[in-house]
């Protein structure tokens, strides 16, 4: 499929142009390459600014090291700058979980690294604001989103601010942008200033003054009917309980169909948080979805390949937001977990969009959203939604107020396949079984869902489904917000059942975490033995790595559970986390001294009986591996 360089929002002055503009009247910012796709979020915001009526340029990936003619090139436009890191938090796309550098980013053309800097947000808004003072910068994306309190830096090792006060922007538009942003330049269109947007849903200002009408009494929270005022930075700093104090109301009103405004003192200065927007209607998700993107990258980058577009080109997501609440994801706090499903009819004109394509062969990679499974579901009564304050609708049970019907999935897929073109649709995001296969008592519901497991594994499945379970400890599933591993069991007889029926040969990949909060060394050795039984050497594997705002960052952070105020374990030091990852690689002869010391150091011989029989009656030597192996992170593209 051929475009014309005048299809996309422009990136240069000769673009700007050739669509017979002097100036802009915003200008958007990103870390990432512009690839014009809903899955990006820099190409979301401008096309629906565009399609509100304003014309809009992006530079994506600006250099920040040269003479900053990048900055410069469109001067001040008329209405704001809009500043993004991109689709990932930089530090979680440049470092690993041990801290090292990556050597490539899968955001930029030929996956080449240093096309950004660290903490882009406020890297790029600082140059803006230096050059040009008196425009509006507004800061968003994933960064700005889940730093908009204080929170624990794993890379840095400390408690950091808000970002609104590391950087320069005026105020954070967070979470999914699209209402927000749009009221933003309409406001500072009809003459409004920066300064006189105090509260509008969805962003993050500062403030010098106090909330008006609230108890502000250091070393206690105020919870109030519309406002609730958290521990100070400074008492954070201090007293990391407060800080896990502060999380517990931090995620309830980022899940909360009503929430409060949230306030934070930072020295002389105030960070005002706003409640959410209402969940999207699916009219409003189907506007952002049917926008008119090209689903290509910007012709500038001359066919070089994007990892992370690679992904996805050939997807479509369905919906937005998660229920799930697992405790070391950041969806929910940044899209809800209010589900918003689009329309059947949105979703069959983007696939017939795809089978366009000029390199499309019949095979939609993903027909998939955060969760994959949990399309056009919510509760059944609302009104007992509206007081809920769980961020989490499937832990430590499915809510019986949960819609759990697979049915309009179903009906969906169906759709999809009938599709002239289409050859055949996969699921490639992520499926909670917990909800598939969840007893309803409704019979029709049930039989439905079962229909959808089966036709998931017989149709939708290009021979490896990958799973969830995360760890095999009750007590750390407990702390993750994950099923017990019984239900993997369960799951895992069906996937046999259907595979023999069907003649299908296919596997079942499992993802699972080490060093989680609450996971001691024997967890890890328990996991080996079980997966040992299961016939599983693990593939889908990684450390766990604290990202600003989820509550297992918390309790890593803090050693309290936010929940309970009651101290946790959590392996920290780097030695501690080798100790536990080394058993992810029990089947590994490299591992098996270590392995072998540790168990004995941890008197656990029935273990060592059940990973190596013939070794549990003989004492070993201490030992490293000779060899080394790196656990695989799983980055991928943020959905929006």
């Amino acid at each position: 499929m051929t475009h014309r360089p005048e299809a996309y929002l422009p990136t240069s002055v000769k673009e700007m142009k050739a669509l017979g503009w002097d100036t802009v009247d915003v200008v958007l910012f990103s870390g990432d390459a512009y690839v014009d796709h809903p899955s990006f979020g820099a190409a979301v915001i401008g096309r629906t600014l565009q399609a509100a009526g304003y014309r809009v340029a992006i530079v994506p990936q600006p250099n920040w090291q040269d003479d900053l003619r990048d900055f410069r090139k469109f001067g001040a436009p008329r209405l704001f700058f809009g500043v993004s890191a991109g689709a990932m938090d930089s530090m979680v796309n440049h470092y690993t979980a041990a801290r090292r550098r990556r050597s490539d980013d899968a955001y930029t053309p030929g996956a080449r690294h240093g096309a950004r800097p660290d903490y882009p947000t406020i890297v790029y808004s600082g140059i803006l604001r230096d050059l040009f003072p008196d425009t509006p910068i507004i800061a968003g994306g994933i960064e700005a989103s889940m730093r908009r309190l204080s929170h624990y830096d794993y890379w840095q090792d400390r408690l950091r601010p808000s970002l609104l006060l590391d950087c320069k922007a005026d105020l954070i538009s967070y979470g999914m942008g699209e209402k927000g942003i749009v009221e933003i330049a309409r406001i500072l269109d009809s003459g409004g200033r920066i300064a006189d947007i105090t509260n509008l849903p969805q962003t993050v200002i500062r403030s010098v003054a106090a909330p008006e009408g609230v108890e502000c009494e250091e070393g206690r929270i105020y919870v109030g009917a519309s406002d609730i005022v958290l521990h100070s930075y400074e008492r954070c700093l201090k007293d990391k309980r407060a800080q896990a104090e502060n999380f517990k109301h931090i995620e309830q009103q980022s899940n909360s169909m009503h929430g409060k405004t949230l306030w934070q003192r930072h020295g002389r200065q105030w960070i005002k948080v706003n409640p959410m927007y209402p969940p999207m209607t699916t009219a409003e998700i189907d506007a952002s979805f049917d926008l008119p993107y090209t689903r290509t990258p910007h012709p500038r980058y001359k066919g070089k390949r994007i990892p992370a577009y690679e992904m996805i080109r050939h997807s479509v997501n369905i919906h937005r937001g998660c229920f799930g609440g697992c405790s070391f994801c950041t969806i929910s706090a940044h899209q809800g977990k209010f589900i918003a499903s689009r329309s059947k009819e949105s979703i069959l004109r983007e696939v017939r969009s795809v089978t366009q394509m000029d390199d499309f062969k019949g095979y939609l990679s993903d027909v998939g959203a955060p969760s994959a499974n949990m399309y056009r579901m919510g509760g059944k009564d609302l009104a007992i939604c509206g007081k809920c304050l769980k961020p989490s609708c499937l832990h430590p049970s499915v809510c019986p107020n949960l819609n759990t019907d697979h049915r309009p999935l179903l009906d969906l897929y169906h759709a999809i396949d009938a599709v002239p073109g289409v050859k055949k649709s996969f699921v490639g995001s992520g499926v909670r079984y917990d909800l598939s296969m969840h007893h309803t008592g409704d019979e029709k519901i049930d039989r439905a869902n079962r229909q959808y497991n089966e036709e998931l594994i017989t149709s939708h499945v290009s021979g490896r489904l990958k799973v969830a379970p995360e760890h095999t400890s009750d007590v750390v599933l407990d702390i993750m917000r994950k099923p017990s591993f019984r239900l993997y069991h369960e799951f895992s007889r069906f996937f046999d059942r259907v595979n023999s029926a069907h003649d299908l040969k296919q596997q079942l990949i499992p993802y699972f975490i080490s060093s989680h909060p609450g996971c001691h060394e024997t967890d890890m050795a328990e996991l080996a033995a079980e997966t040992k039984s299961l016939n599983l050497h693990l593939e889908q594997v990684q450390d766990f790595t604290p990202t600003p705002m989820t509550l297992s960052t918390e309790i890593y952070y803090t050693g309290f559970h936010p929940y309970t105020l009651k101290p946790v374990f959590t392996a920290t030091s780097p030695d501690e986390k080798k100790a536990q990852r080394k058993y992810f690689f029990w089947y590994d002869p490299a591992y098996r001294a270590d392995i072998t010391a540790s168990l004995h150091r941890l008197h656990r011989s029935d273990l060592l009986a059940r990973l190596f029989p013939r070794q549990a009656s003989y004492p070993v030597r201490q030992g490293r591996p000779s060899s080394s192996r790196e656990v695989r992170n799983r980055p991928k593209p943020k959905r929006h």
